[in-house]
């Protein structure tokens, strides 16, 4: 029976990621992969908040299922001061897995 919900659970993940761009999932690759890795070496809050700011206007703009499957229902998702570097390196490995 377990290996039935696992199944299941592949089968949505592939028609969802069908349903979502490649070059959308580049885009936020892209972006989010630069953007972490500046984040993470930062000592200055300014342009740390500037990163927050940057990424919170680009998921106004990322299409709808990918950010429902990046954050996994969390609304907040990349939006919360308090687990944005846990978020975005989450998001940049979710982004890998789909990429390769």
């Amino acid at each position: 029976m377990e290996r039935i919900g696992y199944l299941c659970r592949q089968v949505m993940v592939h028609t969802l990621i069908a349903m979502i761009t490649r070059e959308s999932i580049e885009t936020a690759y892209c972006l989010l992969h630069q953007k972490l890795r500046v984040y993470r070496y930062s000592n200055m809050e300014w342009q740390k908040d500037d990163i927050e700011y940057a990424i919170a206007s680009f998921v106004t703009s990322m299409p709808k299922e990918l950010y429902d499957d990046l954050s996994e229902g969390r609304p907040d998702f990349l939006l919360d001061h308090k687990r944005f570097a846990n978020d975005m390196t989450l998001a940049v490995n979710r982004l890998e897995q789909m990429l390769f």
